[in-house]
């Protein structure tokens, strides 16, 4: 990283003369400009099993009845309003991360990626996007997928934030490190700069060096020395100084993003957005920026903070039993000790296990030391290569309109368990290369096929076939269960095409 240089050193590098202080007025206004960006891409690489291409970590409760990524809208509530929380992702989890958000509350807003191409463009895109609406926005940044135990200092420490990040800074939550972590970015912590806090207790330091991802070595000498502190991964700028900072370190990426601009709010958004992504090399903001920019400050964040970045990392955050276990589900446990033993539905019987994960699901197991489960993402990887269904979904998919489970596939065919809640339908659709025939078990649905419609009890069963339009209703008080079984040339989820559809699918 370059010295220290900020962009208005005057002012940033000493207090506020009082032509520059503003009355208590001033300051409430001032968080009309606050706005959340919440990085809710991912791989669903780091916890699988339990993680999928298509259900990544902050999708996941690994820590009580909300997911990661709940927890974090519910985090920032109270100072930041749904309506000024933009939620970016990808397309290909927009709609279930929707669904989660609507259940914490209505007027999240997204903003969809049509790739992942890491987090400077994710980041450069959702400024684009605030400095049109707010040209005086300030981005509070935080990743959907990270725990903080202390939420009411965390939201205070946002709100001293902004006002480094109103003189031009890039404000960073920096933790106090506890261990040689190698998983981590490390920032080398220079002087306080005076006039940025309203507290004693709030130290907002210069930042002198940004290193990411030492070696054990390194990473034992910056524990040592107390200088450095972990990058969190968030962040609190203006949206209109990230953009000038990628403008001068990712100059392609800057013009890529601005060529965007003209679409906004136009039919045409969506193509200009995909343009300019195919364009775009994948960099992390922390390479791309953090590790270039003169304008980096620290905040030292006290929070409670957790990256909870693998499996063996639910040891700092998870209640254990006597014998220093985390255990889950139905599970069967003789002798076992310091091991974390996650079981699902079916038993899962573990004998005298030492340092140990377990994770047992529907279709796949792991099993690994401790100390070995930063490569349950290679694990993950080679799944995804071999291109086996285990890498990107669960047999069990959950929808708006309820969830179903895959029984059983093979050549030409899938036999599916579909479960539709009270008073929810399916989309008007057809298929092109399959035909269904429908069973119910329980409850009673209203099925509609080529404008036909008619009632199905149970005992009772329906054919749909090829390229016939249909769509499935339950009307009742309780679930709706029917065996599906598809015949065709393929079976695939995304032979579905969609008339009528009440989900915006």
């Amino acid at each position: 990283m370059n010295p220290m240089n900020p962009m208005n050193p005057t002012n940033a590098m000493n207090p506020m003369n009082a032509s520059d202080q503003m009355d208590q007025t001033d300051q409430m206004d001032e968080t009309d400009h606050l706005y959340a960006v919440i990085l809710a891409g991912g791989s669903g690489t780091r916890f699988w099993p339990w993680s999928r291409e298509l259900y990544p970590k902050q999708m996941l409760a690994l820590l009580g009845p909300n997911s990661l990524f709940q927890e974090t809208l519910l985090r920032i509530q109270p100072a930041i309003p749904p309506q000024r929380t933009l939620i970016v992702t990808n397309e290909r989890h927009a709609f279930d991360l929707k669904a989660q958000a609507t259940s914490i509350g209505p007027g999240y807003r997204f903003l969809s990626e049509p790739e992942m191409k890491n987090t400077a463009p994710a980041l450069g895109l959702a400024a684009l996007h605030l400095q049109r609406e707010d040209p005086e926005a300030i981005m509070a940044v935080m990743p959907a997928d990270h725990l903080v135990r202390n939420p009411s200092r965390f939201l205070g420490l946002l709100q001293v934030a902004t006002e480094p990040a109103r003189r031009g800074f890039l404000v960073t939550f920096g933790i106090k490190p506890t261990r040689p972590e190698t998983g981590f970015g490390y920032l080398k912590a220079g002087c306080l700069l005076p006039g940025l806090a309203a507290s004693p207790d709030d130290k907002v330091l210069q930042v002198e060096r940004f290193v990411e991802k030492p070696d054990r070595e390194s990473a034992q000498g910056y524990l040592a020395s107390g200088h450095f502190y972990w990058n969190s991964g968030i962040f609190v700028w203006k949206a209109s100084t990230i953009l000038k900072e990628i403008q001068a370190h990712l100059p392609h990426l800057y013009q890529s993003l601005k060529e965007i601009e003209p679409f906004w709010g136009t039919p045409e958004e969506k193509e200009a957005v995909a343009n300019a992504y195919a364009s775009v090399e994948p960099i992390s903001i922390d390479y791309g920026v953090m590790e270039k920019s003169s304008a980096v400050a620290l905040i030292e964040a006290d929070i409670g903070w957790h990256d909870v970045g693998s499996w063996s990392a639910l040891d700092e955050v998870c209640p254990k039993d006597a014998s220093g276990n985390i255990r889950s589900g139905n599970l069967l446990d003789l002798g076992s000790q310091n091991s974390i033993l996650l079981a699902g539905s079916r038993i899962l019987a573990t004998v005298g296990l030492q340092e140990m994960v377990v994770v047992d699901t529907e279709d796949a197991t792991l099993i690994c030391p401790k100390d070995q489960t930063q490569q349950v993402k290679q694990v993950a990887e080679e799944i995804k290569r071999r291109q086996l269904e285990q890498g990107i979904v669960h047999p069990t998919v959950h929808r708006p309109w309820g969830h179903y489970t895959v029984l059983e596939k093979g050549e030409g065919y899938k036999i599916k368990k579909i479960v539709v809640d009270p008073g929810a339908r399916l989309s008007l659709q057809l298929h092109r290369h399959r035909s269904e025939h429908w069973v119910v078990l329980s409850g009673f649905g209203r099925v509609k096929i080529e404008g036909r419609s008619f009632e199905l009890h149970p005992h009772q069963s329906t054919f749909i076939p090829i390229l016939a339009k249909h769509r499935l209703e339950n009307p009742g008080p309780a679930p709706l269960h029917i065996i599906e079984a598809q015949i065709g040339d393929y079976t695939e989820e995304d032979d579905i095409e969609r008339f009528d559809d009440q989900y915006g699918r």
